[in-house]
């Protein structure tokens, strides 16, 4: 819903077509980051420049290096002032509360984070970073990916920057991550009590693992949208074992579909994700006589989940609250 850019929709934290826009105008912002940067330094003078020297060399002093998409970097042992530019829902899980981060679409935190997220600063929307803001704020490390790639030299002048990459798993993003904050150890434990999670849920679903098809359904506002393996729900039930319908068993991110083609969405259950809605075009959706038609409907095993986490959040918390809900309503029930 949210990240599409470069092709692997509900990931990007913004459509293909904003990124486009915001892209286009992306010189003009550097240009005007260039003329600030200058007039910054000028403006603190020669006291402000050798103070920027000793922290520099205080900083040099005690690094260690990382790999990433974009370089190889040195970056300071103990962060403290850390900016997230997408991504932040790892950087949270690993127990690091940043000083600012990209935000979605609509520059807020999404509302599964918002407890965590309180006195973070919003430096623009994911994939569209305010240069302006993150040099004023004088981080000591940089995280996001590589969607931001043409302005890396840019963040680099700012402070260390790494980027993972945005074409690998969210779990390789928290590693990354996890690598430049000296956090190796907490991610490690976090991945193993996810696949642990995981391997309880396969237990507990037992024989019905293999035959209980699962539809994953967005609804927003003037679109229904069908999500796939290549989804952030849709790995994640992939990696459990639950097939998916004939029609959603592709890997792709998603597909909007029109209201004709509502049998494709037929699965032993349906998750049906909502977000920024519009109450009246649902209520139309879901009288539909096709809707109304599907065996999982008429079964009432259509449940309502949170697109933030089930769409959006391609992080640590995110997937383990689609775990919850699967939990949920695969066993609970």
């Amino acid at each position: 819903m949210f990240f599409n850019a470069k092709g692997r929709g509900g990931k990007r934290g913004v459509t293909r077509s904003f990124l486009t826009h915001i892209f286009n105008s992306r010189q003009i912002q550097l240009i005007f980051f260039s003329i600030i940067t200058a007039l910054i330094i000028i403006g603190c003078g020669v006291s402000t420049s050798k103070n920027i020297s000793s922290n520099s060399e205080n900083i040099t002093s005690q690094t260690r290096v990382v790999k990433h998409a974009m370089d190889e970097t040195k970056v300071p042992l103990n962060p403290k002032r850390v900016v997230v530019l997408g991504g932040l829902d790892n950087a949270l899980a690993l127990g690091i509360k940043p000083i600012a981060a990209t935000t979605l679409l609509y520059d807020q935190y999404p509302d599964y984070l918002q407890s965590k997220t309180e006195e973070v600063e919003k430096v623009g929307v994911n994939g569209s970073p305010s240069l302006e803001k993150i040099l004023y704020l004088k981080p000591d490390l940089i995280l996001g990916l590589n969607w931001d790639a043409d302005i890396y030299q840019q963040l680099s002048q700012i402070a260390p920057t790494v980027l993972a990459d945005a074409d690998k798993s969210w779990q390789e993003w928290l590693t990354k991550f996890a690598e430049a904050l000296g956090k190796t150890e907490t991610a490690e434990q976090l991945l193993q009590d996810y696949e642990q999670r995981i391997n309880t849920l396969r237990q507990k679903i037992g024989n019905k693992l293999s035959n209980t098809q699962v539809s994953l359904v967005n609804f927003w506002n003037n679109y229904t949208r069908i999500y796939m393996n290549n989804s952030f729900a849709g790995s994640i039930i992939k990696e459990i074992g639950l097939p998916r319908p004939n029609y959603q068993d592709k890997d792709k991110v998603n597909e909007n579909i029109s209201l004709e083609l509502i049998p494709q969405l037929e699965g032993d259950v349906i998750f049906l994700s909502l977000g920024g809605h519009d109450p009246s075009k649902l209520k139309q959706f879901t009288n539909h006589p096709l809707w109304l038609q599907l065996e999982a409907v008429r079964e009432d095993r259509v449940y309502q989940v949170s697109s933030d986490t089930w769409i959006s959040s391609w992080g640590m918390i995110g997937a383990n609250s689609v775990l919850d809900d699967l939990f949920k309503y695969l066993i609970d029930k």
